[in-house]
């Protein structure tokens, strides 16, 4: 998955062994599928960790919340 704000996703890497074998691996981005409120909208992103708790501290993150769409109120 990839973080809708940030754009971070995974990377490929080597797991290296104490004889110094190398196996291919794969390090993934700690996203999850979140709803979000703000400013009386509910907003369902799948966000990183890191974006989850700078979403209060920067203004960036909260254009880049705001530029997405609402998810309707049901009810």
């Amino acid at each position: 998955m990839r973080c809708e704000l940030c754009l971070k996703s995974g990377m490929s890497g080597n797991n290296v062994s104490h004889s110094n074998r190398h196996t291919k691996t794969r390090f993934k981005a700690n996203v999850h599928k979140q709803t979000l409120i703000q400013d009386g909208n509910q907003y369902k992103v799948k966000i990183c960790s890191r974006c989850l708790r700078s979403l209060h501290k920067s203004p960036k993150f909260r254009k880049a919340l705001a530029s997405l769409k609402p998810v309707a109120a049901s009810g």
